[in-house]
Protein backbone atom coordinates (compact mmCIF):
# COMPACT_ATOMS: atom_id res chain seq x y z
CA UNK A 1 0.00 0.00 0.00
CA UNK A 2 0.93 3.46 -0.63
CA UNK A 3 1.15 6.15 2.42
CA UNK A 4 -1.77 7.62 0.69
CA UNK A 5 -4.33 4.95 1.53
CA UNK A 6 -6.76 6.33 4.41
CA UNK A 7 -5.88 4.21 7.78
CA UNK A 8 -9.29 2.91 7.76
CA UNK A 9 -9.31 1.49 4.03
CA UNK A 10 -6.35 -0.53 4.89
CA UNK A 11 -7.79 -2.06 8.56
CA UNK A 12 -10.86 -2.49 5.95
CA UNK A 13 -8.28 -4.93 3.67
CA UNK A 14 -6.86 -6.21 6.55
CA UNK A 15 -9.63 -7.23 8.46
CA UNK A 16 -11.69 -8.97 5.32
CA UNK A 17 -8.23 -10.27 3.75
CA UNK A 18 -7.51 -11.99 7.40
CA UNK A 19 -11.20 -13.36 7.09
CA UNK A 20 -11.04 -14.89 3.93
CA UNK A 21 -8.13 -16.72 4.83
CA UNK A 22 -9.49 -18.49 7.34
CA UNK A 23 -12.65 -19.14 5.62
CA UNK A 24 -12.19 -19.24 2.22
CA UNK A 25 -14.42 -22.07 0.24
CA UNK A 26 -11.83 -24.67 -1.90
CA UNK A 27 -13.40 -24.40 -4.74
CA UNK A 28 -11.85 -25.62 -7.87
CA UNK A 29 -11.44 -22.42 -10.14
CA UNK A 30 -9.35 -21.16 -6.87
CA UNK A 31 -7.14 -23.92 -6.70
CA UNK A 32 -3.24 -22.94 -7.90
CA UNK A 33 -3.44 -25.21 -10.79
CA UNK A 34 -6.79 -23.87 -12.06
CA UNK A 35 -6.28 -22.83 -15.98
CA UNK A 36 -7.55 -19.70 -17.15
CA UNK A 37 -10.29 -21.36 -19.13
CA UNK A 38 -11.29 -22.77 -16.10
CA UNK A 39 -11.89 -19.85 -14.12
CA UNK A 40 -13.58 -18.10 -17.17
CA UNK A 41 -15.80 -21.02 -17.23
CA UNK A 42 -16.61 -20.20 -13.56
CA UNK A 43 -17.55 -17.01 -14.37
CA UNK A 44 -20.26 -17.29 -16.68
CA UNK A 45 -21.36 -20.60 -14.79
CA UNK A 46 -22.20 -18.38 -11.83
CA UNK A 47 -23.82 -16.00 -13.20
CA UNK A 48 -27.21 -15.86 -11.58
CA UNK A 49 -26.37 -19.69 -10.33
CA UNK A 50 -25.38 -21.37 -7.05
CA UNK A 51 -21.95 -22.70 -6.21
CA UNK A 52 -23.31 -25.66 -5.57
CA UNK A 53 -24.99 -26.36 -8.84
CA UNK A 54 -22.35 -24.86 -10.63
CA UNK A 55 -19.76 -27.24 -9.21
CA UNK A 56 -20.73 -30.57 -11.08
CA UNK A 57 -21.69 -29.10 -14.08
CA UNK A 58 -18.14 -27.32 -14.26
CA UNK A 59 -16.23 -30.42 -13.56
CA UNK A 60 -18.57 -32.31 -16.14
CA UNK A 61 -17.58 -29.20 -18.64
CA UNK A 62 -13.81 -29.23 -17.48
CA UNK A 63 -13.52 -32.72 -18.09
CA UNK A 64 -14.87 -32.75 -21.59
CA UNK A 65 -13.40 -29.48 -22.55
CA UNK A 66 -10.09 -28.27 -20.37
CA UNK A 67 -9.05 -25.63 -23.16
CA UNK A 68 -10.95 -23.15 -25.31
CA UNK A 69 -9.79 -25.26 -28.35
CA UNK A 70 -11.59 -28.72 -27.51
CA UNK A 71 -15.23 -27.02 -27.24
CA UNK A 72 -14.75 -24.66 -30.04
CA UNK A 73 -13.97 -28.36 -32.23
CA UNK A 74 -17.85 -29.06 -31.34
CA UNK A 75 -20.91 -27.28 -32.63
CA UNK A 76 -22.62 -24.90 -30.37
CA UNK A 77 -25.35 -27.21 -29.64
CA UNK A 78 -23.42 -29.78 -27.62
CA UNK A 79 -22.50 -26.52 -25.14
CA UNK A 80 -25.80 -26.27 -25.11
CA UNK A 81 -26.82 -29.87 -23.88
CA UNK A 82 -23.90 -30.41 -21.82
CA UNK A 83 -25.15 -26.93 -19.99
CA UNK A 84 -27.88 -29.17 -18.55
CA UNK A 85 -30.48 -27.30 -15.77
CA UNK A 86 -27.74 -24.83 -15.24
CA UNK A 87 -30.62 -22.10 -16.36
CA UNK A 88 -30.02 -18.87 -19.22
CA UNK A 89 -28.46 -21.57 -21.73
CA UNK A 90 -27.73 -18.92 -23.97
CA UNK A 91 -24.55 -18.15 -21.57
CA UNK A 92 -23.69 -21.73 -23.46
CA UNK A 93 -23.58 -20.26 -26.33
CA UNK A 94 -21.51 -17.16 -25.61
CA UNK A 95 -19.23 -19.86 -23.73
CA UNK A 96 -18.86 -21.52 -27.18
CA UNK A 97 -18.54 -18.09 -29.19
CA UNK A 98 -15.44 -16.89 -26.78
CA UNK A 99 -13.62 -20.20 -27.35
CA UNK A 100 -13.76 -20.25 -31.10
CA UNK A 101 -12.83 -16.72 -30.61
CA UNK A 102 -9.42 -17.58 -28.31
CA UNK A 103 -8.65 -20.51 -30.79
CA UNK A 104 -9.33 -18.44 -33.83
CA UNK A 105 -7.68 -14.95 -32.76
CA UNK A 106 -5.90 -16.10 -29.54
CA UNK A 107 -3.83 -19.39 -30.34
CA UNK A 108 -5.91 -21.15 -28.13
CA UNK A 109 -5.10 -19.53 -24.95
CA UNK A 110 -7.48 -16.94 -22.94
CA UNK A 111 -6.06 -13.81 -23.25
CA UNK A 112 -4.55 -12.00 -20.29
CA UNK A 113 -5.36 -7.86 -21.23
CA UNK A 114 -8.65 -6.90 -20.13
CA UNK A 115 -9.35 -5.03 -23.16
CA UNK A 116 -8.94 -8.59 -25.15
CA UNK A 117 -10.57 -10.08 -22.64
CA UNK A 118 -13.60 -7.66 -23.10
CA UNK A 119 -13.19 -8.06 -26.66
CA UNK A 120 -14.57 -11.49 -26.63
CA UNK A 121 -17.99 -12.75 -27.79
CA UNK A 122 -20.51 -12.38 -24.57
CA UNK A 123 -17.59 -11.60 -22.29
CA UNK A 124 -19.36 -8.42 -20.13
CA UNK A 125 -17.17 -5.90 -17.99
CA UNK A 126 -17.81 -7.97 -14.92
CA UNK A 127 -16.59 -11.24 -16.50
CA UNK A 128 -13.70 -9.61 -17.95
CA UNK A 129 -12.02 -8.13 -14.70
CA UNK A 130 -13.21 -11.34 -12.95
CA UNK A 131 -10.95 -13.27 -15.37
CA UNK A 132 -8.24 -10.47 -15.46
CA UNK A 133 -8.36 -10.72 -11.65
CA UNK A 134 -8.38 -14.29 -10.49
CA UNK A 135 -6.73 -15.86 -13.44
CA UNK A 136 -4.12 -13.38 -14.15
CA UNK A 137 -3.97 -11.77 -10.56
CA UNK A 138 -4.50 -8.10 -12.18
CA UNK A 139 -5.69 -5.01 -10.40
CA UNK A 140 -9.51 -4.56 -11.01
CA UNK A 141 -12.62 -3.90 -9.69
CA UNK A 142 -14.85 -7.00 -10.19
CA UNK A 143 -18.20 -5.71 -8.81
CA UNK A 144 -21.21 -8.05 -8.49
CA UNK A 145 -24.08 -8.75 -6.59
CA UNK A 146 -22.39 -9.70 -3.68
CA UNK A 147 -19.96 -7.55 -3.70
CA UNK A 148 -22.23 -4.54 -4.23
CA UNK A 149 -23.94 -6.13 -1.00
CA UNK A 150 -20.39 -5.77 1.18
CA UNK A 151 -20.10 -2.56 -0.01
CA UNK A 152 -23.71 -0.71 0.34
CA UNK A 153 -24.06 -1.90 4.43
CA UNK A 154 -20.25 -1.73 5.45
CA UNK A 155 -19.35 1.43 3.61
CA UNK A 156 -22.37 3.36 3.01
CA UNK A 157 -24.79 2.18 5.15
CA UNK A 158 -27.96 0.97 2.91
CA UNK A 159 -29.19 -2.46 3.34
CA UNK A 160 -29.35 -2.93 -0.26
CA UNK A 161 -27.41 -1.82 -3.38
CA UNK A 162 -29.36 0.29 -6.31
CA UNK A 163 -31.39 -2.10 -8.52
CA UNK A 164 -28.94 -1.68 -10.90
CA UNK A 165 -24.74 -0.80 -10.82
CA UNK A 166 -24.19 2.68 -10.46
CA UNK A 167 -21.53 4.95 -11.36
CA UNK A 168 -20.91 5.63 -7.72
CA UNK A 169 -20.66 2.30 -6.93
CA UNK A 170 -17.95 1.84 -9.24
CA UNK A 171 -16.01 4.41 -8.03
CA UNK A 172 -16.29 3.27 -4.75
CA UNK A 173 -15.42 -0.45 -5.74
CA UNK A 174 -11.96 0.88 -7.56
CA UNK A 175 -11.67 3.51 -4.18
CA UNK A 176 -11.37 0.58 -1.94
CA UNK A 177 -8.77 -1.58 -4.47
CA UNK A 178 -5.40 -2.49 -2.69
CA UNK A 179 -2.55 -0.96 -4.91
CA UNK A 180 -0.76 -3.88 -5.27
CA UNK A 181 -1.98 -6.28 -8.02
CA UNK A 182 -1.66 -9.28 -6.10
CA UNK A 183 -3.59 -8.05 -2.98
CA UNK A 184 -6.38 -6.19 -5.39
CA UNK A 185 -7.24 -9.50 -6.93
CA UNK A 186 -7.12 -11.44 -3.27
CA UNK A 187 -9.53 -8.47 -2.02
CA UNK A 188 -12.10 -8.73 -5.12
CA UNK A 189 -12.24 -12.73 -3.95
CA UNK A 190 -13.15 -11.76 -0.32
CA UNK A 191 -15.21 -9.62 -0.45
CA UNK A 192 -17.28 -11.82 -2.38
CA UNK A 193 -16.66 -14.38 -0.57
CA UNK A 194 -18.31 -12.03 2.56
CA UNK A 195 -21.01 -11.25 0.76
CA UNK A 196 -21.97 -15.17 -0.60
CA UNK A 197 -21.47 -16.93 3.28
CA UNK A 198 -21.96 -13.97 5.24
CA UNK A 199 -23.20 -10.74 4.34
CA UNK A 200 -26.31 -12.48 2.46
CA UNK A 201 -29.24 -10.75 1.20
CA UNK A 202 -32.08 -11.81 2.89
CA UNK A 203 -30.47 -13.47 6.18
CA UNK A 204 -26.74 -11.72 7.31
CA UNK A 205 -25.14 -13.34 9.83
CA UNK A 206 -23.76 -10.01 11.19
CA UNK A 207 -22.81 -11.50 14.79
CA UNK A 208 -19.66 -13.99 12.47
CA UNK A 209 -19.25 -10.78 10.37
CA UNK A 210 -15.46 -9.55 10.52
CA UNK A 211 -16.52 -5.73 9.92
CA UNK A 212 -19.44 -5.96 12.19
CA UNK A 213 -17.78 -3.67 14.96
CA UNK A 214 -17.38 -1.16 11.82
CA UNK A 215 -20.35 -1.35 9.38
CA UNK A 216 -22.09 1.40 8.75
CA UNK A 217 -25.31 -0.06 8.39
CA UNK A 218 -25.13 -1.91 11.75
CA UNK A 219 -24.12 1.41 13.23
CA UNK A 220 -26.94 2.73 11.49
CA UNK A 221 -29.40 0.73 13.44
CA UNK A 222 -29.84 -1.58 10.30
CA UNK A 223 -32.43 0.68 8.78
CA UNK A 224 -34.28 -1.08 6.13
CA UNK A 225 -34.11 -1.12 2.59
CA UNK A 226 -35.74 2.19 1.27
CA UNK A 227 -36.92 1.08 -2.22
CA UNK A 228 -39.75 -0.82 -3.32
CA UNK A 229 -39.99 -4.45 -2.68
CA UNK A 230 -38.19 -7.05 -4.88
CA UNK A 231 -40.04 -10.04 -5.57
CA UNK A 232 -38.58 -13.39 -6.87
CA UNK A 233 -39.16 -14.49 -10.03
CA UNK A 234 -41.47 -17.11 -10.89
CA UNK A 235 -41.16 -20.06 -12.14
CA UNK A 236 -44.15 -22.44 -12.64
CA UNK A 237 -46.04 -22.07 -15.80
CA UNK A 238 -43.87 -19.45 -16.93
CA UNK A 239 -42.19 -19.00 -20.71
CA UNK A 240 -38.92 -20.04 -18.71
CA UNK A 241 -40.39 -23.15 -17.72
CA UNK A 242 -41.39 -23.88 -20.96
CA UNK A 243 -38.25 -22.95 -23.04
CA UNK A 244 -36.33 -25.60 -19.65
CA UNK A 245 -38.73 -28.24 -21.17
CA UNK A 246 -38.58 -27.79 -24.79
CA UNK A 247 -34.84 -27.91 -24.31
CA UNK A 248 -34.92 -31.20 -22.33
CA UNK A 249 -36.44 -32.96 -24.86
CA UNK A 250 -33.68 -31.94 -27.27
CA UNK A 251 -30.75 -32.53 -25.26
CA UNK A 252 -32.24 -35.76 -24.14
CA UNK A 253 -32.12 -36.96 -27.74
CA UNK A 254 -29.40 -37.67 -29.96
CA UNK A 255 -31.07 -37.04 -32.93
CA UNK A 256 -33.06 -34.50 -34.06
CA UNK A 257 -37.00 -34.41 -32.65
CA UNK A 258 -40.17 -33.92 -34.31
CA UNK A 259 -42.66 -31.16 -33.45
CA UNK A 260 -44.84 -33.66 -32.49
CA UNK A 261 -42.20 -34.89 -29.45
CA UNK A 262 -41.70 -31.24 -28.44
CA UNK A 263 -45.65 -31.07 -28.19
CA UNK A 264 -45.79 -33.65 -26.11
CA UNK A 265 -43.61 -31.66 -23.12
CA UNK A 266 -46.30 -28.73 -22.95
CA UNK A 267 -50.19 -29.03 -23.29
CA UNK A 268 -50.45 -25.11 -24.17
CA UNK A 269 -49.62 -24.92 -28.10
CA UNK A 270 -49.88 -21.18 -28.24
CA UNK A 271 -47.37 -20.44 -25.04
CA UNK A 272 -45.43 -23.61 -26.89
CA UNK A 273 -45.02 -22.43 -30.10
CA UNK A 274 -44.32 -18.84 -28.87
CA UNK A 275 -41.35 -20.32 -26.99
CA UNK A 276 -40.31 -22.92 -29.32
CA UNK A 277 -40.28 -19.56 -31.71
CA UNK A 278 -38.24 -17.65 -28.80
CA UNK A 279 -35.38 -20.30 -29.07
CA UNK A 280 -35.52 -20.46 -32.26
CA UNK A 281 -34.52 -17.19 -32.76
CA UNK A 282 -31.62 -16.99 -29.79
CA UNK A 283 -30.12 -19.57 -31.58
CA UNK A 284 -30.80 -22.07 -28.97
CA UNK A 285 -32.51 -24.31 -31.25
CA UNK A 286 -32.28 -24.86 -35.00
CA UNK A 287 -35.21 -25.92 -37.31
CA UNK A 288 -34.71 -28.31 -40.24
CA UNK A 289 -35.93 -28.69 -43.28
CA UNK A 290 -37.96 -31.69 -42.71
CA UNK A 291 -40.13 -30.17 -40.19
CA UNK A 292 -38.00 -31.36 -37.14
CA UNK A 293 -35.73 -29.41 -34.86
CA UNK A 294 -31.99 -29.65 -33.12
CA UNK A 295 -29.49 -28.16 -31.46
CA UNK A 296 -27.77 -25.74 -33.04
CA UNK A 297 -24.35 -27.48 -35.21
CA UNK A 298 -22.72 -24.08 -36.30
Amino acid sequence: MTPTTPDHVLDLHDTVLGWYADHARNLPWRAPDRSPWGVLVSEVMLQQTPVARVLPQWEAWMQRWPTPTDLAADPPGEAVRMWNRLGYPRRALRLHAAAVAIRDEHGGLVPSEHAQLLSLPGIGAYTAAAVASFAFGQRHAVVDTNVRRVHARAVTGTAEPAASLTAAENRLAVDLLPDDAATAARWAVAVMELGALVCTARSPSCGRCPLVSRCAWVLAGRPAPTGPPRRGQAWAGTDRQVRGKLLAVLRASSEPVTAEELAACWLDAAQRERCLDGLVSDGLVEPLPDGRFTLPRS
